[in-house]
């Protein structure tokens, strides 16, 4: 039988009227000739609840054990999903991720997987069974821990699925109904798109669309696993939703695909650094140990003596998460203490917004850029950092200007037209 790897998010499964919602759904594709396998969250809410507890029992906590507690979720999903199913006369069974079994590395909270053997679902499938539901965002380490995969992990888990067993496709049910051009709350010309190519998803998810996990996209994009996007609260058929696929499925692309935004972005600049080979290592190194995701990098030379380089310095400017500022600082005073770095001062603006425009159609189109700043130029929004790459391209500005800008930047390059 052809198989399908469907996964339903946490308000697809809130309570049980909506897991009977899902499992009708899964009837549909049963019917249609498929062998499914079902990749669940846990129930809305549910794993910030499960956060709570541990929290509150014990603020330094064994990472073994947060996973788990927050790991349960799913298993209680998984298992009511299996029922309802069973309810409907579909041979179905639930798997947590230590049966199938899901291995993983032992990162406890952010694990990544090793192999998701196939042996025990296809004999369950061999045997008559139509339909394996699984507890998504968890595994199992070599220690034979559960570990769990971090925020989003589910539909990861899902992708991971679909490429271990060769699905025909992955279909991710959520609360919107396809990937839009820009978020439809910002302006009601967003238009949801037929298709989307893998890189420009990836872009869009690790820019601040919201859609898809960026490491259930990179999974994707790397085994050629096609992804459907599409609202499990909606009648869908085979054309429902937003296909993200290979560049080579979508005949025409626009210029620009999509706008994303970001809106709780810092910057940060080291004012008058010392210039010399080795500086940018010293000053990244340490905010990578401590877990920075630095993202936007601009330097600058601040002061030259005149006839000679020497004495050079330069301003670093970066960009990264609010709720890094903090780390951020800490370890630059770390690697001021170790004589690695030193500096006049640490300027920070939390008031920000990261503005992206994403299209691979860049990649054969000039003006983009100037199109970009025109239209920024138009509203008095004023740039503060620019970054580029083959099919984006990234400013900062005033968080104040970024739904302004969102708007300008989507009529600028007519995106609501098909």
């Amino acid at each position: 039988m052809p198989l399908l790897v469907m996964k339903f998010g946490g308000t697809s499964v809130a309570d049980l009227a909506r897991i009977e919602n899902a499992a009708k759904k899964v009837q549909a594709e049963v019917a249609r000739g498929y062998d499914v396998i079902v990749i669940v969250s846990a129930m809305s809410g549910e794993t910030n609840k499960m956060v709570g507890f541990v929290e509150g029992t014990s603020k330094l906590y064994d990472a073994r054990e947060y996973d788990a507690v927050v790991s349960s979720g799913e298993n209680v999903t998984a298992g009511l999903l299996a029922l309802r199913l069973q309810e409907m006369d579909i041979a179905a069974r639930s798997w947590q991720g230590w049966q199938v079994p899901i291995n993983t590395t032992s990162a406890h909270a952010n694990a990544r997987f090793v192999s998701i053997p196939r042996e025990h679902i296809d004999a369950k499938f061999a045997e008559g069974f139509k339909v394996a539901v699984v507890a998504g965002f968890q595994g199992v380490s070599a220690e034979g821990r559960v570990t769990t995969l971090g925020r989003g992990g589910s539909d990861t888990t899902a992708v991971a699925f679909a490429a271990a067993f060769g699905a025909e496709r992955c279909d991710i049910y959520t609360d919107v109904d396809g990937v839009y051009t820009t978020d439809p709350r910002i302006t009601n010309k967003a238009r949801k798109l037929d298709k989307i190519a893998f890189e420009e998803m990836l872009e869009l998810a690790s820019l601040g669309a919201k859609v898809l996990q960026t490491r259930s996209v990179e999974l994707a994009m790397r085994y050629k696993v096609r992804l459907r996007v599409l609202s499990s609260f909606e009648d869908t058929d085979e054309n429902s939703g937003t296909l993200v696929c290979d560049e080579d499925e979508i005949m025409e692309s626009k210029v620009v695909s999509g706008v994303a935004y970001s809106r709780d972005e810092a910057k940060v600049t080291l004012v008058r650094v010392e210039d010399r080979p080795g500086i940018a290592a010293a000053i990244f190194g340490p905010l990578a140990e401590a877990g920075v995701n630095v993202d936007m990098i601009v330097q600058n030379i601040s002061e030259v003596e005149v006839g000679s380089v020497k004495g050079a310095t330069t301003d670093m400017t970066f960009s990264c998460p609010t709720n890094q500022v903090a780390r951020a600082q800490k370890a630059m005073e770390d690697a001021v203490a170790a004589g690695m770095i030193t500096y006049d001062g640490i300027v920070v603006d939390s008031d920000v917004a990261k503005i992206s425009v994403v299209g691979i159609g860049m990649r054969s189109h000039a003006g983009v850029a100037a199109t970009m700043f025109k239209a920024l130029s138009k509203e008095n929004v004023n740039i503060k950092v620019i970054a580029t790459s083959e099919i984006k391209i990234s400013v900062l500005i005033d968080r104040k200007y970024m739904e302004l800008a969102v708007q300008a930047l989507h009529d600028a390059f007519e995106l609501e037209k098909a």
